[in-house]
């Protein structure tokens, strides 16, 4: 039999957050950003369960092509736009809206021959410092666009970097709000500015109309991304649950073996663990090959949550390539004793009906859900909830 790890997708939590994001958002529409394969989801999984949302946003032209595959007759957005003038052919073909962030794509589609005229998302750099044109350069590039025959439509859009509230005052989001009105106040066109924090954090504000920002962030766009796969976005500010998200993917395995460990004694590679008394430990089929972090902590007096048989534990020493250890010893006072073949839950939902939120395994591990997510491995099989 193969072994026992696997990562379920819940098509029904996937609705549910997208349903937690149209909420937010207001009268905009929303995007559902499927990039690096619907966040390690896969887009086939994901899709049954997203299409009903405005349209799609991703990077790759490989990815837009398996959604027009799956019958996806709506918008589809480039993130990135367009990597060399030939990708403007994929665009023509399979009808893709792109962002114009530089002068070269400006040229690009200048030179481009097409029956159909483009749609086009031109980004300004509001203070990212990523992509996009700087708020004095914005108003050239946006008449340049808005000259060619090869344009039909310039939407205008930003991207926030402290959307997640973690950094106050100038930080936040009011400064790239403010500049982006500067520069666009007296230009027509459709806007997008928000990502899942801002549509979260700003919506109640939005409606009460007591946020500085309201009045540019009410824009006809918004983009759903971490928010839709169940992880708040300003963990830990807030957690999944504070916005009423419920996970979507589940990475779950079972214990292959269990020890009796002696006070004294050491766990795992390098011996990072030493059992303070006499302790049992569970051996789980799930190692970094299948994506879990080697880096999550298990030397400390709380360690990286898992859940086994439902009860929440820890892990216990370093993470190996195919196997990790937790502590068997809340599972078996709360619920007797432990044998291999027994449910655990690295991150996502129990089938005893208790939640792990990725989003504090990563904590732990001093890193994001987005990478979490996007580093389940290859040979990790998947499997999707019935409804």
């Amino acid at each position: 039999m193969p072994r026992p790890i696997r990562a379920t997708v819940h098509p029904t939590a996937l609705r549910h957050n997208l349903a937690r994001a149209r909420l937010a958002a207001g009268d905009a529409r929303v995007w559902a950003v499927v990039k690096a394969n619907a966040y390690g989801h896969g887009i086939e999984r994901v899709f049954p369960a997203l299409r009903a949302a405005d349209g799609f946003a991703l990077l790759d032209l490989s990815e837009a092509q398996r959604l027009r595959d799956l019958d996806w007759r709506g918008p589809i957005l480039l993130l990135e736009g367009t990597f060399e003038p030939r990708d403007l052919e994929w665009c023509s073909r399979l009808n893709l809206w792109h962002v114009v962030h530089r002068e070269d794509q400006i040229d690009w589609l200048a030179a481009h021959k097409t029956h159909q005229p483009h749609r086009v998302f031109l980004k300004m750099n509001s203070g990212m410092n990523r992509l996009g044109f700087r708020p004095e350069a914005f108003r050239a590039a946006w008449t340049r666009l808005n000259a060619l025959p090869q344009v039909e439509e310039v939407t205008l859009m930003t991207h926030f970097s402290d959307a997640d509230g973690l950094r106050l005052g100038r930080e936040g989001v009011l400064h790239q709000v403010e500049a982006f009105v500067r520069a666009t106040h007296d230009l027509p066109g459709e806007r997008s500015l928000c990502n899942s924090a801002a549509t979260l954090r700003h919506a109640l504000a939005l409606r009460l109309g007591d946020d500085a920002a309201a009045p540019a962030l009410a824009a006809d766009w918004v983009r759903a991304g971490i928010a839709l796969y169940g992880s708040a976005p300003d963990h830990p500010a807030h957690s999944a649950a504070d916005w009423a998200l419920q996970p979507t993917l589940t990475l779950s395995s079972e214990l292959i073996a269990v020890q009796d460990v002696p006070a004294g004694e050491t766990v795992g590679y390098g011996s990072t663990y030493t059992a303070a008394t006499d302790m049992r430990i569970g051996i789980v089929a799930c190692g970094y090959a299948d994506g879990y972090p080697r880096h999550a902590p298990g030397n400390n007096a709380f360690g990286t949550p898992v859940l086994v048989k439902g009860v929440r534990t820890r892990l216990v020493g370093r993470v190996s390539m195919d196997m990790l250890a937790v502590d068997l010893g809340p599972v078996e006072a709360t619920c007797g004793s432990c044998r291999p073949g027994d449910e655990v839950v690295l991150w996502g939902r129990s089938a005893h009906g208790k939640v792990l939120p990725v989003d504090e395994v990563a904590h732990a591990a001093g890193t994001i859900s987005y990478e979490l997510l996007c580093a389940v491995a290859q040979r990790v099989p998947f499997q999707i909830e019935p409804d």
